[in-house]
């Protein structure tokens, strides 16, 4: 995304995060301050207490000393606590607001971009990447505002204390400068790759779980376990080659820092003017200078993770949603559907999916869809609640072009009953009564049930309406969950009903129920059907046959077998194959 190279963009944008939390941001800065100040503190202790006590055995500081520093260590403990706490507490909240942006992005981002985004990469992004931005949000700060002030308090110190020995000292700081940048870039570089490696693993790691009965079935184990360790290997490679960076980096600073260090020792205690204590009080300084340097040459491993990870969020954030230009309101259509020279591809140059489709369906009619796979059928009905807008031609309900209705109401007057079932870890109760329906009442749940042929298996469980179906309804048998998937439908009762391949994963004997109470539910309503068996669809209104994304045929049931062309036989070859199941095999 425009921007979003700059480093610096990238990090303004995350604080602008924490700024709604100043208050608290304002408390854990003011603590570091205090945190850093007593750092600084005790290096100055050092002078008096060793001059004082040790020397001159002065018995006023020998007893005012110990206080001293019982005090110093007292405030320095509630400034850490408060500083960790209020920093923590910023850190979660900044995740907590962004995981929350991110998940209303999931939800209204296009279906074309699911198509080709693995969702183990999008769960990664909600789940890893989230977590390394609160290292470059709060905890990065926490150094950065801590060790620095510290730095500079423990220089201020010793300048005040022998300035030319603290410039001896600065000698070492262009080294350490060149270092530091050279560790950053190759902390940004490795931290990309992580970011991608990491969404590798997760994508595996859910194909594997979620196809866990293809991977027994098909003796995928060692396919999978080899997919799993390459990425796996590759991961552990990545990380360990940015752990030997930040490991390097540490040694040689503090090698760098030491070099200047002994130089430094070497001519104060050449230095007749420079008192015992001023000397001890200089060498604590530049021994406390060590740790925060360590902490801040580190800084570059979780400052350029979190940099990486708020990228690859942003980008997320900013990938454009659905396209909602519509401005008319539909409250209740009259069901009257046409398709008017519709064309359509799914990416800019790919392939042409559907040609100059022309069709128009009266209110309450049932229009099926067949023909061969690949022929377009599903690719219309999606078109239909604009799951994909298109390139050509125009999609009208009740005269009005889908584009200038709001997508709320669009969708408001469609139900699909999908092929492939979605089933939520929740009750069968809101299962049914899913989203905009969930304030319907029991008696409609069970009726829409009864009327799916539902009702049948619910009654017999345990808990009845309230029973758990698992992660998308693995509890439950392929026909039970299709049946509910029906019930969903039949509650929300739009206008327009789509059923694409409804009753696939259901036996003959249960497929003969629900296509009963289909037939009764379709009265009334205008429903375009795709169906893989001929046979339940004979008495639709219209029957279009589609090849390769051009419309073949169309027509009646009657009137398409009298034609005897695409229709007849694919019908003939169905019953064909219809009557051999049903002719009894010699054994």
């Amino acid at each position: 995304m425009p921007g979003l190279d700059d480093s610096k963009i990238v990090f303004r944008r995350l604080l602008g995060y924490v700024l709604p939390h100043w208050k608290a941001f304002l408390v854990a800065t003011i603590a570091l301050i205090v945190v850093a100040g007593t750092e600084t503190g005790f290096a100055m202790l050092m002078k008096p207490m060793m001059d004082g006590s040790f020397v001159k055995r002065d018995m006023e500081v020998i007893r005012w000393t110990p206080v001293v520093l019982i005090g110093l260590f007292f405030i320095r403990g509630i400034a850490s606590y408060l500083s960790e706490y209020w920093m923590a507490w910023v850190a979660r909240r900044v995740i907590k607001v962004l995981r929350g942006e991110m998940f209303e992005q999931l939800l209204k981002l296009p279906v074309s971009f699911y198509d080709s985004s693995p969702s183990g990469t999008l769960i990664s992004k909600l789940i890893y990447d989230v977590e390394q931005v609160a290292l470059a949000a709060t905890d990065v700060i926490t150094i950065l505002v801590r060790d620095t002030i510290t730095v500079f308090g423990l220089l201020g110190w010793m300048f005040y204390l022998n300035w030319k020995l603290a410039l001896i000292l600065m000698i070492g700081t262009p080294f350490i400068a060149i270092i530091i940048d050279f560790i950053n870039k190759r902390f940004r570089r490795y931290s990309h790759r992580i970011q991608d490696s990491m969404g590798n693993v997760s994508q595996i790691a859910e194909e594997a779980i979620e196809g866990q009965r293809e991977v027994k079935t098909f003796g995928g184990h060692h396919y999978e376990a080899a997919r799993f360790e390459a990425e796996n290997e590759g991961n552990r490679a990545l990380n360990l080659k940015l752990l030997a960076t930040s490991a390097a980096s540490v040694p040689v600073v503090q090698f760098v820092a030491t070099i200047a260090s002994a130089i430094v020792i070497y001519i104060a205690l050449s230095d007749p003017q420079l008192s015992v204590g001023g000397f001890m009080s200089f060498l604590a300084a530049m021994m406390m200078l060590l740790a925060p340097m360590k902490r801040l040459t580190k800084i570059s491993a979780n400052l350029q993770k979190g940099i990486a990870a708020a990228r690859s969020i942003f980008t997320f954030i900013d990938t454009p949603q659905e396209v909602d230009n519509g401005s008319i309101e539909m409250e209740k259509c009259e069901g009257a559907v046409r398709y008017r020279d519709v064309g359509f591809r799914y990416a800019t140059g790919g392939e042409q999916v559907l040609y100059n489709i022309d069709i128009a369906i009266e209110p309450g009619q049932t229009v099926a869809f067949v023909g061969r796979s690949g022929s377009g059928k599903t690719t219309m009905v999606n078109l239909l609640p604009r799951f994909y807008d298109l390139q050509s031609g125009s999609i009208e309900i009740d005269n009005q072009s889908i584009d200038q209705l709001t997508l709320q109401s669009l969708r408001n007057q469609i139900s699909l009953v999908s092929q492939h079932i979605t089933l939520f870890n929740d009750t069968i109760a809101h299962n049914i009564a899913y989203g905009q329906l969930d304030g319907v009442g029991e008696d409609e749940m069970i009726a829409a049930a009864k009327a799916a042929h539902a009702w049948e298996f619910i009654e017999k469980l345990p808990e009845g309406l309230n029973t758990m179906v698992g992660e998308n309804g693995v509890l439950l048998s392929g026909g039970q969950r299709q049946r509910l998937a029906i019930a969903r439908a039949l509650l929300k009762n739009s206008p327009i009903l789509i059923l694409d391949e409804a009753t696939s994963a259901l036996d003959t004997e249960s497929e003969r129920h629900i296509q009963a109470a289909l037939e009764e539910l379709m009265e009334n309503r205008t429903t375009l059907v795709i169906a893989h068996r001929l046979s339940t669809i004979e008495k639709a209104d219209q029957i279009v046959v589609l090849d390769q994304g051009r419309i073949i045929e169309q027509g009646t049931h009657k009137e398409l077998i009298a034609n005897d062309e695409t229709y007849a036989a694919l019908h003939r070859l169905q019953f064909a194959q219809q009557t051999n199941q049903e002719i009894p095999q010699p054994i």
